[in-house]
């Protein structure tokens, strides 16, 4: 840390008229004309291919909110320094998750049967299933995922802001510091347990007979990259619109950056442990999943992923330098969330056309994929551009922020 005297950045507004004042706007923009498209289709005729499409937008986008609600409950509870001065950028994507509430209703009620062929199937395999993949008991966990996850992101939001208004009230601050501790200790448990199950539910069970006991984990490790790449830009767009311009430092991108560079192999290892597991097995219940992403023009995309997802960014990140230089490190950032889509793509649509004996996937790329991303990024764009013109966009009187603002990699 460094000894000169650290002095609290004042450049913690929002300008009326920098880009982020205008992400609501673009926003709501954004999702009138995405969600329109996309909702139009799924009450017609093509509503099938508009389903699967709205549930990959979903699951692409959610997983921002569960990487920034996930590294919260890690912070607050390791009790970290570095990234206080990020933090309510990440406070900010987690307070958005309630609006994730709202748009799961188009899976849960308009797409449901469309997706999920256990709703309309039962043979032998999926009648043992049956206590688990039940309509009511589905809707049931659907319902506790959405509450425990809006619950806990609005509640970090909503405490780190009351602590800004707490600055002749250091007894108060510390209370709050603690109460957000506490909450994190067990909300980790919640949180590993709802965002394994919510994977499980929403997108394993796209293909009932299949199962795999780390894709709780792989959903993870994809939200804990693509929030890291999302947070990464974040800081950067923050700067050009004139707030915290030398608060945040070389040094914080630096670790923004090993994050990425740390998540990257993160994901590689789960994702190659599931693939290897499978291979070897070689159970007809368990390579099914593998099958169908190797034949109908799936194949290139799965010979693609290691090499797009992980050789080349990691290659690309490695270095030291790469991480201290904002505009090298924004491309490893936008590569990390064009590939994160790419991967939640190829989690969720092979199950389009698959389902039924002898249906074979096709890759079919259709306009309602890039409608259906659009509209839902936009609700979350505009409801994280609200929250964040609303207030500080630092927490101003957490403790640690002079940690933070010295932070320094040795």
């Amino acid at each position: 840390m460094s000894h000169h005297e650290i002095k609290k950045p004042e450049d913690i507004t929002i300008p009326p008229s920098s880009f982020f004042a205008k992400l609501p706007m673009l926003g709501g923009i954004l999702a009138v004309a995405g969600l329109g498209a996309t909702l139009g289709a799924m009450f017609g005729e093509h509503k099938a291919r508009a389903a699967f499409s709205y549930l990959f937008a979903f699951e692409a986008v959610l997983a921002l909110g569960m990487g920034a609600l996930g590294w919260l409950l890690i912070d607050h509870s390791v009790r970290s320094g570095w990234a206080v001065v990020i933090r309510r950028f990440i406070e900010t994507i987690a307070g958005s998750l309630p609006v994730f509430a709202l748009l799961w209703i188009p899976i849960g009620l308009i797409g449901f049967h469309e997706l999920y062929p256990w709703t309309h199937e039962a043979d032998a395999i999926i009648m043992k299933k049956r206590w688990f993949l039940s309509t009511g008991f589905w809707y049931f966990r659907a319902v506790i995922y959405l509450a425990v996850w809006a619950g806990l992101g609005w509640f970090l939001y909503s405490t780190s802001i009351k602590q800004d208004s707490l600055g002749d009230k250091p007894a108060e601050r510390e209370r709050l510091v603690h109460l957000i501790r506490k909450v994190c200790a067990g909300g980790l448990f919640l949180y590993g347990l709802t965002l394994s199950f919510g994977a499980v539910d929403w997108m394993m069970s796209l293909s009932p007979h299949w199962y795999s006991t780390i894709y709780g984990v792989y959903f993870f490790a994809a939200s804990m990259l693509a929030f890291f790449a999302f947070v990464t830009l974040v800081s950067m767009f923050a700067q050009s619109s004139g707030v915290l311009k030398t608060a945040i430092t070389a040094e914080h991108f630096h670790d923004m950056g090993k994050f990425v560079f740390g998540y990257t192999i993160f994901w590689a290892y789960i994702a190659f442990s599931q693939f290897i597991l499978i291979w070897y097995a070689n159970l007809p219940e368990e390579t099914e999943f593998y099958l169908m992403r190797l034949e109908g023009g799936w194949e290139y995309v799965s010979y693609a992923l290691p090499i797009a997802h992980f050789f080349v960014p990691f290659l690309f990140l490695i270095s030291r330098h790469v991480k201290r230089n904002k505009s090298v490190l924004a491309i490893g950032a936008v590569w990390t969330l064009v590939m994160h889509c790419v991967d939640i793509y190829w989690l969720v649509m092979p199950n389009y056309g698959s389902h039924g004996e002898g249906h074979t996937p096709h890759l079919e790329v259709s306009y309602l994929d890039f409608t259906a991303l659009i509209g839902v990024f936009g609700v979350f764009l505009a409801v994280f551009g609200f929250l964040l013109n609303r207030n500080k966009v630092v927490a101003i009187n957490d403790p640690r922020l002079p940690e933070s603002l010295a932070h320094e990699n040795y």
